[in-house]
């Protein structure tokens, strides 16, 4: 058992550190660094690089890497986007630090390359010199990661304790307005945390590769394990986050060595102890204290006092134009969706599907997060509880194929009125990570069985006997995204939609109005919950298998970027998102290198960063200012808007006709339309500009005292 104990102290360690890092930055700039586990990455594979790729020594690969890079990176990216994050709502530094997570991966790809790693160095020299302690074998490295730990604890201790920097530490976690006043510049101290915090990172990132692999998925499962300690300390105590993550790391350990090491139940059982630690303390604290809020005892009296209201509304909210856009625009858009089948045939047909599917799914994600401001990150389990059903009823049981998507639907439905429930005294970075480790636990217990993965083959579906072809099954896909976008236009417009908008403003607000803020969110729960099943079907079904792959909660937080890239609160912004995730994607695999393919996900990822700038998203933000464009050339000058709107209906036809008849040359036609989009929106966006300042200019005082003021002058 002694050696089950000092393996498990070796990742409960890993944990502490991770933990650690975590906590202080959510104290000292009240956000959570869900990018931590693609920082401490990145810095592992720099170490690698330099150390195994350029031959470099233990000690310049490790100073470089760790005491350099990380730091560095902390700085870097606390003036690019952590300082911009301060006063944003708990969303929108979700996604930022998501997005972040989704692009640097990536981004290491393309700057390291995609050679295959089979082993990780770490800090000791090979061969791993091994010692033993009382019989137990301990290798050189587990040596220096204990000490790492204990480092980490008496400079902690110290600093905190005992100098300046640490009182001015503490002085920011108690009340940053007070601590500005005492003539401390916040921001500096901030700063040089998330340098501090970043080079934990990646001393966790370069003490972990050797044992887990230098894998940017296996880093970000880390991550979210260590988490489960941060929850525990509700975000706040140090001691609570350290102690709490060496304890999963040996409670790991014992449950090891007690159950058969080749069960497959162990197999199930070892990853998602960090997550049953997280229900268990999630449970004690609601029975305890009624609820959890991560705004609860951050700052001084203050702090509060001054700190502006930022609800998830205004994370949404449009910047140009505020006003609800017109339908007519999506209108046309899902038409010229719908004439793609009679366009594009085989391969891009079926990406044209699948990306109709993933739009379904989308769809989940804007009611849930842009309807009812509920920052959910298990769509893609309840996507992948209904592609299984599906799965099962039509393949095993012989249901008819769309009985069994509706009962796909059906059956996520109960899990998201569940969670809309239990989460109903949670802040909104509870909510996330509480919906982030239900996936997760999901997955390690559920879809791991042999039910599912079949072998690693998934549940082969069959396509529905009355699809004939690829492009009626399209337009079968399309069916069902309208139908649902139809229910969530109904439901925005009902008084239900007008109950939800309030609860999403000021759950305080609401509650004063007689709203019942646990109806609307168990029922908003619930019908996203059911969209996501339907979704998930229908996706099983546009791939011909039910994988568990396809479903994977980490994949899913990609699904959550790529949609606020375009907007979170639009049907139509969820159809486009979703061909951009399957035809973005098979454009690249066609046309461009092979390297090429890495740029799609951090794109996507500097989508969700951009919110920091457009809060409502990329593409509404370009709506709204076309709209406020063409509204100005309308008033402007009617008639050259007559003639625009008669040669781009001409323009239009044509285009289709062109991409019907012309079919291999439809990369021209596209490219052509793009250019003299740009071009004469360009100019009309001048215009437009020129006319705001011409209109100010006009507001001129007046040049002589108001006639009453006159007749008071003295003779």
């Amino acid at each position: 058992m002694l050696q089950y104990v000092i393996a498990g102290l070796v990742l409960g360690g890993i944990y502490a550190i991770a933990a650690t890092g975590l906590v202080v930055t959510f104290l000292s700039a009240g956000i959570l660094n869900l990018s931590f586990a693609a920082m401490a990455y990145t810095v592992a594979r720099f170490y690698y690089y330099l150390n195994t790729q350029l031959n470099w020594g233990i000690a310049p690969s490790a100073i470089l890497s760790i005491v350099v890079l990380g730091p560095a990176l902390g700085i870097f990216f606390y003036f690019l986007l952590f300082r911009r994050l301060h006063q944003t709502s708990m969303l929108v530094k979700i996604l930022v630090t998501l997005g972040l997570s989704v692009a640097l991966p990536s981004l290491d790809t393309v700057i390291f390359g995609t050679e295959a790693i089979q082993a990780a160095p770490g800090l000791a020299p090979e061969p791993v010199h091994v010692y033993h302690l009382a019989g137990v074998p301990v290798t050189l490295d587990q040596i220096i990661i204990y000490s790492c730990v204990v480092a980490v604890v008496v400079l902690g201790v110290v600093v905190l304790r005992y100098t300046d920097v640490g009182l001015c530490v503490r002085a920011m976690v108690d009340s940053p307005a007070m601590t500005s006043i005492s003539g401390t510049n916040p921001q500096r101290v901030s700063m040089w945390v998330w340098a501090v915090s970043v080079g934990l990172a990646g001393l966790t990132g370069v003490l972990s590769a050797p044992i887990i692999g230098l894998d940017a998925g296996d880093f970000t499962l880390l991550m979210v394990a260590a988490l489960s300690a941060v929850i525990a300390a509700k975000l706040r105590s140090l001691p609570v986050a350290f102690f709490v993550g060496l304890g999963m790391g040996i409670a790991g350990a014992l449950v090891q060595y007690a159950l058969p090491p080749n069960s497959s139940f162990t197999a199930a059982v070892l990853p998602s102890i960090p997550f049953i630690t997280t229900a268990l303390f999630l449970v004690y604290f609601m029975i305890r204290g009624g609820g959890i809020d991560e705004s609860t005892g951050i700052g001084g009296t203050l702090d509060r006092a001054i700190r502006p209201h930022t609800s998830n509304q205004s994370a949404v909210a449009g910047v140009v134009g505020r006003q609800a856009l017109s339908w007519r625009a999506p209108a046309v858009g899902f038409a010229a969706v719908c004439l793609l089948p009679f366009i594009v045939h085989g391969f891009w047909l079926g990406l044209v599907a699948e990306g109709v599917c993933y739009a379904i799914i989308f769809l989940s994600y804007t009611l849930v997060t842009g309807e009812g401001g509920m920052i959910w990150l298990c769509q893609a389990t309840l996507a992948g509880v209904g592609g299984f059903t599906m799965a099962i009823l039509a393949v095993n049981h012989g249901w008819p194929v769309f009985l069994a998507v509706l009962m796909g639907g059906l059956v996520a439905l109960p899990f998201g009125l569940i969670l809309g429930f239990l989460m109903i005294r949670m802040g909104d970075l509870y909510v996330a990570l509480v919906t982030l480790t239900f996936g997760l636990l999901f997955e390690n217990l559920v879809f791991s069985r042999q039910l599912f993965q079949n072998g690693d083959l998934g549940i082969n579906v069959p396509p529905p006997h009355i699809v004939a072809g690829l492009r009626v099954f399209t337009w079968l896909c399309l069916g069902v995204f309208l139908a649902v976008a139809m229910i969530t236009v109904n439901l925005r417009n009902s008084t239900t939609g007008l109950a939800l908008g309030a609860v999403r403003s000021s759950e305080q607000g609401a509650k004063t109005i007689g709203i019942s803020v646990l109806q609307m969110k168990v029922l908003l729960g619930g019908v996203a919950a059911f969209v996501a099943g339907i979704g998930g079907a229908m996706l099983a079904l546009s791939l011909g298998v039910a994988l568990a792959g396809n479903y994977e909660t980490l994949l899913g937080v990609v699904w959550l970027t790529v949609l606020v890239t375009q907007g979170i609160r639009y049907n139509a912004t969820a159809l486009v998102a979703g061909l951009a995730q399957t035809l973005v994607a098979g454009f690249v695999l066609v046309f461009l290198p092979k390297i090429f393919a890495d740029f799609v996900p951090i794109l996507f990822g500097l989508g969700a960063i951009a919110l920091i700038r457009f809060p409502q998203g990329i593409l509404t933000f370009q709506v709204r200012l076309f709209t406020a464009v063409v509204g100005d050339l309308r008033e402007r000058s009617p008639r050259l808007f007559g003639h625009l709107r008669l040669a781009t209906l001409v323009y239009a036809v044509a285009l289709v006709v062109l991409l019907i008849t012309v079919r291999d040359l439809w990369w021209l036609w596209l490219a052509i339309t793009f250019l003299a989009y740009n071009v004469g929106f360009g100019y009309l966006y001048r215009q437009h500009q020129q006319n705001l300042k011409r209109t100010a200019n006009e507001v001129v005082m007046p040049a002589s005292p108001a006639p009453a003021f006159d007749a008071m002058a003295p003779q």
